[in-house]
């Protein structure tokens, strides 16, 4: 009764749905872990020894043995755990499956540690890895570059809680034909995706919309702005991709991981004694706390933004295992949050949305992706007509720069 083409996509609903489910339960694994080892690091033993957990000394010290703990586990661990992702675009090709365990455990560290990074890119190495591993033997005629897309997709609905990003990265990097259209090809990451999301929900959601107030009518003065906006994210963002090769490089010439990622957690630890606790972390419960708080200053959220954005290129030049995308999220939020304080005639939804979608498109160089951020974190449909006109001259601002990657060391 089905037409071939619905055959064919019938074959990949099931592993598509169990793959969602796998990427999800993953990161949802390492996440718990990682929440309860922070809790133990940074509120029951600071207590137990009577420190205070965001007292300078506390932190460079905890940062710091943290840079220890991952280098042992990168220069012990079987593979190096994994590549570096400073050298990696988020979806990548699988890693060798004796190379995990240790990747997801200097993933923890770092999470749990402090480290200025997001739990994005490792927890997609390890699905890709499990997917292209497991499903050859399952499904050997099912190509690899078939279970790297269904896993990739079912981790960012995981990640974001919905299949919607997932939607639309793969809308521009899966190609249609007269014989396949489109939405054949995304039938099964769509699958995935929504399964992956569905799990997700069922054990806690991801809070990523701030207490902004609601934008009225869009003004032709507010597509300025957002594009003026825009441009000093993309300004912000493009120092650290200037410096995160030649950090990165720098950093490298040390050759001995243990030393690099201690150097780098100590760097960090003085990062964060300046910037204080908000710095800390991948950055999206710290976004929470610095949206809801009304203490902070135009010059407070000028450092907060300055001291992350040089924690997450210390983090990513060192090679810590995590991902760009969260902490970049908190950069533009607190840059955002800045300028509405500076020039409180321009709404913070505009500050904040358009901060984001620079900031975004400079770490990703993707333009969906980086209006899903904005859209998902100033949740107003008022302001989606304004992002995507403000895309437009971002977009040729980025036009055949580099992107927020180091070189290889091998090169």
């Amino acid at each position: 009764m089905l037409h071939p083409r619905a055959r064919m996509m019938l074959l990949l609903a099931l592993p598509a749905l169990i793959i969602g489910v796998a990427s999800s339960l993953i990161l949802i694994v390492i996440m718990k872990v990682a929440a309860v080892l922070q809790t133990i690091l940074w509120a029951s033993l600071p207590a137990a020894l009577g420190f205070r957990f965001d007292s300078p000394g506390w932190i460079v010290m905890m940062l710091t043995l943290t840079g220890i703990a991952v280098g042992l586990v990168i220069r012990f661990s079987p593979g190096h755990a994994g590549p570096d992702p400073a050298t990696e675009p988020l979806i990548g090709a699988p890693v060798s499956a004796g190379a995990l365990p240790g990747l997801i455990v200097a993933l923890i560290l770092g999470l749990a540690g402090g480290v200025s990074l997001g739990p994005e890119h490792p927890v997609m190495a390890v699905n890709i890895a499990l997917a292209v591993a497991l499903g050859a033997r399952a499904f050997p005629r099912v190509a690899a570059l078939d279970w790297t897309i269904l896993a990739s997709a079912g981790t960012i609905g995981a990640l974001f809680g919905t299949p919607i990003a997932a939607a639309l990265i793969f809308s521009q990097t899966l190609n249609s034909s007269n014989d396949t259209p489109l939405w054949d090809r995304l039938f099964a990451p769509l699958l995935a995706a929504a399964a992956g999301a569905l799990t997700t929900s069922l054990f806690f959601h991801p809070h990523f919309s701030l207490p902004i107030a609601h934008y009225g009518q869009m003004q032709l003065a507010d597509i300025f702005s957002g594009a003026v906006v825009a441009a000093i994210a993309i300004a912000l963002g493009m120092v650290g991709v200037w410096c995160l090769p030649r950090l990165h490089h720098l950093m490298h010439r040390l050759k001995h991981p243990v030393l690099i990622l201690g150097v780098g957690g100590f760097l960090l630890g003085i990062l964060g004694a300046i910037g204080g606790s908000v710095t800390l972390f991948k950055g999206l419960d710290e976004m929470q706390q610095m949206a809801f708080s009304q203490i902070y200053s135009v010059s407070d959220y000028l450092l907060f933004a300055l001291i992350k954005l040089a924690a997450l290129v210390v983090a990513a030049a060192c090679g810590f295992r995590g991902g760009r995308i969260f902490p970049a999220v908190f950069i533009a939020v607190a840059l955002g949050l800045m300028l509405h304080e500076h020039v409180d005639a321009v709404p913070a939804a505009i500050t904040v949305s358009c901060a984001i979608l620079g900031l975004v498109l400079v770490v990703t160089r993707d333009a969906w992706l980086s209006l899903f951020m904005a859209a998902v974190v100033v949740p107003d449909t008022n302001l989606l007509p304004l992002l995507c006109v403000v895309m437009l001259p971002a977009w040729l601002l980025l036009a055949g720069r580099p992107m927020m990657m180091a070189w290889r060391e091998d090169k």
